[in-house]
């Protein structure tokens, strides 16, 4: 199921038993057909906005840059050829304005849904590994600075009485579309865009199941009893470093006790509501989104 999320069809050989051949690894940055996927300030460089694509520029354009990057990660290789994520976060924009015609540095949230999704998926893994680099610059075990190893997936404290090493990191959180009968539970935070409701969803706790979450973010959220939980698909989320872990659960209970710290409303919406997009629902969530995915399918199930 997962090959129907976005950001799921990456289609890149992660080659990682080539990421600690340091030889091979400068022979491919060197390489004239390698592609530099740059990364600033947690934006991606997308061309054509009303048609947008991915900016993928070759390793000429951008040598200089790669030697000043914060960061240099070997994402993979596609078509053999080698596919590199730079972090230039730290130069002004003036400077990163005019690297590719017709583009600019945006949110991926704004235009992945409409992208190319092999390439909506490659600018994904690179912004959410350059999330990780920038928040690790330094040993969480003593405080030491660390160094990049193995291309970018491992940073290495420099402590020598440390050493400790660190691995890339995700935050798994579950996201459940809960049905009792023919009524779905969704719920809206305030932040949120007006008249756009949701799924539950919250992270896992240390010594938790999915399950447990599952159940856990439910009860604390809605004060509902869930039963019958089925896994349904996964999806990487880097906004900024998360993997959606989706589910669909029945209600046993059906009163609401609304968390007022995590919602500002919470109700049960039938399947013709959600499809008519009535009933004071103006918006379901994006159409990138696994909880979009979510709330589709339990309609059609209707059906």
């Amino acid at each position: 199921m997962n090959g129907d999320n976005h950001y799921t069809d990456e289609m890149l050989d992660r080659v990682s038993h080539l990421r600690t051949d340091e030889s091979w690894v400068n022979s491919q940055v060197r390489a004239h057909h390698t592609v530099v996927i740059p990364v600033w300030r947690s934006r991606n460089l997308v061309a054509n906005q009303a048609e947008p694509r991915g900016v993928m520029l070759p390793t000429a354009r951008v040598r200089d840059l790669m030697e000043i990057a914060n960061a240099t990660v070997l994402l993979g290789l596609r078509d053999d050829i080698a596919h590199f994520a730079v972090d230039i976060s730290h130069l002004d924009e003036h400077e990163v304005r005019d690297l590719h015609d017709d583009s600019e540095f945006v949110d991926l949230r704004t235009v992945g849904a409409v992208m190319d999704r092999s390439e909506a998926s490659i600018l994904a893994y690179a912004k959410g590994i350059m999330h990780w680099h920038a928040r690790h610059l330094y040993c969480g075990v003593c405080g030491s600075p660390t160094e990049i190893r193995d291309a970018g997936h491992l940073r290495k404290c420099l402590n020598r009485d440390c050493g400790a090493v660190h691995f890339p990191r995700t935050d798994p959180a579950v996201i459940m579309l809960v049905a009792k009968d023919d009524r779905a539970l969704l719920g809206r935070k305030a932040e949120w865009m007006e008249g756009m409701y949701s799924t539950l969803a919250g992270f896992v706790e240390p010594g938790e199941s999915l399950e447990q979450a599952v159940s856990r973010e439910v009860f604390e959220e809605s004060g509902v009893r869930i039963a019958n939980i089925r896994y349904h698909s996964s999806q990487p989320w880097p906004f900024p470093a998360s993997l959606m872990l989706g589910f669909f659960a029945d209600a046993v209970t059906e009163d609401l006790v609304r968390s007022e710290e995590e919602l500002e409303d919470l109700q049960w919406f039938t399947r013709q509501e959600l499809a008519d997009g009535g009933a004071g629902i103006a918006k379901r969530p994006r159409s990138d989104s696994i909880a979009r995915r979510l709330i589709d399918e339990w309609i059609r199930m209707g059906g």
